[in-house]
């Protein structure tokens, strides 16, 4: 599965890099070729995110870097990526509204689309997933009833609100969660509960009406599974 990412420039870079990512379970290297990165984008130079980078190509995303951005105090989308499509492991399926989204977060998200909620509507739901639609990254905002800066506000959050399934069906958090269909309650609750293994941060329907209609994935140290 070659050509999916479309950063441009030095495939040399990203050998380096990938040569000590593993990102496939397993310890498999990703039959792969490495992916390149441009060099117009000068947060890209860092070697961590070069490295991000080369292991966010490896799991087949089709992405672009973005260039730093600082918008208002403590708001702020560095090191970011925009995210097109993300690899299964019978296809891809695409994204709907995600905006700019920082490298490590667009790589734990891969993980999780591929292995936590595609697999999980191959197995529970008897389809693979065609779409995931968010409701957005990035947003310079407050955690609410608070003073203090949301993950949003460094790119550093995701907000996914619904699954589409390559049959057709849509799953979404809102009306999903509580919903009459076993199934779904089942899937939905499995993608929450493998989120909570790749991300710090995991909010749901059941932490508060605040998050009636989405899971909110953020990284972090710790283990909040809510």
């Amino acid at each position: 599965m070659t050509g999916r990412c479309r950063p441009i420039a030095t495939a040399a870079l990203l050998a380096g890099a990938l040569a000590g990512c593993g990102l496939i379970p397993g310890g498999r290297t990703p039959e792969r070729p490495p992916r390149s990165i441009s060099p117009a984008h000068p947060g890209i130079s860092r070697p961590d995110t070069a490295q991000c980078l080369a292991g966010l190509g490896a799991t087949g995303a089709a992405y672009a870097p973005l260039p730093d951005r600082f918008h208002a105090p403590g708001c702020q989308a560095v090191g970011s990526v925009r995210l097109d499509r993300l690899a299964g492991d019978q296809g891809e399926f695409g994204l709907a509204n995600l905006g700019p989204v920082t490298c490590p977060v667009a790589r734990a998200f891969a993980g999780w689309a591929r292995f936590g909620v595609d697999r999980a509507a191959r197995q529970m739901l008897g389809s693979g997933l065609a779409r995931i639609e968010t409701m957005g990254s990035y947003s310079c905002r407050n955690v609410a009833g608070t003073g203090r800066l949301s993950a949003h506000a460094r790119a550093e959050a995701i907000d996914i609100g619904a699954f589409v399934l390559a049959d057709g069906r849509r799953v979404s958090v809102k009306a999903g969660w509580n919903g009459a269909n076993d199934q779904e309650r089942a899937f939905l609750r499995t993608v929450h509960a493998s989120a909570c293994k790749r991300f710090g941060t995991v909010l749901g329907p059941a932490y508060n009406a605040a998050h009636a209609d989405h899971l909110h994935v953020e990284p972090g140290s710790g283990s909040f599974c809510r």
